[in-house]
């Protein structure tokens, strides 16, 4: 029964894996879209954390996890008579499907290693399978769901190497100085999760102090070529021995010493020491974190996610999103309630905690700015695309289109700007734009992409005179929710649920003017 319903949730992955939710810019921005201007043609948008005069992000571990399918998608491409321009919503498809694969594979994997128990590791399976996290976050191509993997493979190592039953301890060494290395710049949170898990370490280097050399070899060179890509990465030419002696670009150093600053925090939202503690662990667990407190396991995972619980805690800057690696230690780390109505009530409440935050972020968060950017590349006539109560767009989507495509994000401007914005941007009405879609033929065409919800553009869609604006709707994705437009201290719980909720969907506006 239990293999049937880990199937059935492994679909369920896939499918949210499949579906084009954006659950925060950083999945586009920290990775997929740096790489892709990199390996393909496409224009891309760096942001400030690959821009500034001390960058905090590093390519090393972008290579494997992005570069490597792209270049090898390419390679396939080639070989089947293209061009090599592969369009890249192709690429952002297969880089969904190989975020779920990493995740059905080596996160899997890694709990059957890591829990002893048949029985116990059933239930865990079941339990990290049937989380929304898995379905949305895990799937994403954020740095938090790579870094849930080398948290729960460097466990794995770690427990290779101190068994006594296994005789490849030096091999595994080997491996966890690279992996560690891997995961340091990949995020400079990773070694909070393993400072009690490490400790386990000890006393098997000084009894094999052969397995420490081998671990500490493997982590200096990996580092050597870590700091390597990311020097000449961010240098104009190409860089010497000297440059990497004298000015390497050190990414996890740059990141500490960035996220030690208070006031470079306060640019990005500060949160109160517990926030992780009593709001991000029971968003991302829910009902599960109920038996944290009843039905806990002790074990070494739940040890490492304390660890980088507490860590994490004292930077103040928090989202819950830095706590992703817990996600599995815990849920394997507890025991459902023995009581068969107790179990009952538990798991209806799991079951409709998970359905319904998976299909809110795994379906309907910001569900429609792919699409949009796949509809924008296919417009002919678009020269200017203004989105406005969205999260950025990944312009890498648009195909080549940035050639002759502007792209503005204006992001929560009030609507006076906006309309004021749109009235310098628009193009004269034509007859052409009244007619069915001939405007297309036009060589110029204004664009704005909004909410559904932005209610304050209602009294200016029915203009049908010569004076002010007018807004042709041309596309419409409608699944598509806006979190971010919740105003529960303006217009009440209410009216902003029916206005966000009711009038959910991202919508495409030609915008013209009379000249």
């Amino acid at each position: 029964m239990w293999r049937r319903t880990y199937f059935l949730l492994v679909l369920v992955r896939l499918w949210f894996a499949l579906s084009p939710s954006y659950l925060h810019p950083d999945e586009n921005f920290q990775g997929p879209e740096v790489i892709a201007g990199e390996i393909f043609s496409y224009p891309v948008r760096r942001t400030w954390e690959f821009t500034s005069d001390n960058p905090i992000r590093s390519v090393f571990p972008l290579w494997p996890v992005y570069g490597l399918p792209m270049l090898l998608l390419r390679w396939l491409w080639i070989g089947n008579g293209q061009d090599g321009e592969i369009p890249p919503i192709a690429v952002f498809w297969t880089l969904r499907v190989l975020m779920f694969l990493i995740s059905f594979v080596l996160e899997d994997w890694a709990l059957h290693e890591l829990i002893p128990s048949p029985k116990h590791r059933r239930v865990a399976v079941l339990l990290v399978a049937s989380s929304y996290v898995t379905w949305t976050y895990q799937t994403h191509t954020f740095s938090n769901s790579v870094e849930t993997l080398v948290v729960a493979w460097s466990m794995v190592l770690i427990q290779r190497i101190v068994d006594d039953r296994q005789q490849s301890s030096l091999s595994s060494s080997t491996v966890l100085g690279i992996v560690g290395i891997f995961g340091l710049f990949n995020r400079v949170t990773f070694p909070a999760f393993l400072l009690i898990p490490g400790l386990r370490l000890i006393a098997h280097f000084w009894r094999k102090p052969l397995s420490f050399v081998a671990l500490v070899l493997a982590a200096l060179v990996t580092t050597v070529i870590a700091i390597a890509l990311d020097t000449a990465f961010y240098s104009p030419e190409p860089i010497t021995w000297a440059d990497l002696i004298h000015r390497p670009v050190i990414t996890p150093l740059n990141n500490f010493k960035y996220n030690s600053d208070v006031g470079n925090l306060a640019h990005h939202g500060l949160h109160p020491w517990y926030q992780h503690l009593l709001a991000n662990i029971p968003l991302l667990l829910g009902p599960a974190t109920l038996l944290v407190f009843l039905r806990l396991h002790p074990s070494l995972r739940l040890y490492s996610a304390l660890s980088g619980i507490f860590v994490l805690s004292v930077f103040q800057h928090q989202e819950a999103r830095f706590l992703l690696p817990t996600v599995p230690l815990i849920l394997s780390s507890v025991q459902l309630p023995k009581n068969q109505t107790t179990l009952r009530i538990w798991s209806a409440a799991w079951i409709i905690f998970n359905v319904f935050l998976g299909l809110l972020m795994g379906l309907y968060h910001q569900g429609g700015i792919v699409p949009g950017q796949v509809f924008m590349s296919k417009q002919p006539d678009a020269t200017v695309a203004v989105w406005w109560k969205t999260y950025t767009p990944p312009i890498w989507l648009l195909n080549g289109k940035n050639e002759v495509l502007q792209t503005q994000d204006v992001m929560g401007m009030e609507g006076e700007d906006v309309y004021e914005k749109l009235t310098g941007l628009a193009t004269c009405d034509a007859p052409a734009d009244r007619r069915n879609k001939e405007y297309l033929k036009e060589k110029n065409g204004t664009y704005l992409i909004a909410p559904a919800s932005a209610t304050w553009l209602d009294p200016y869609l029915q203009n049908k005179g010569h004076d002010g604006l007018r807004f042709r709707e041309v596309w419409r994705h409608n699944r598509h929710l806006n979190l971010d437009d919740l105003d529960f201290a303006e217009d009440g719980v209410w009216n902003t649920l029916s206005r966000v909720v009711g009038r959910r969907g991202l919508v495409a506006w030609r915008v013209t003017k009379s000249c």
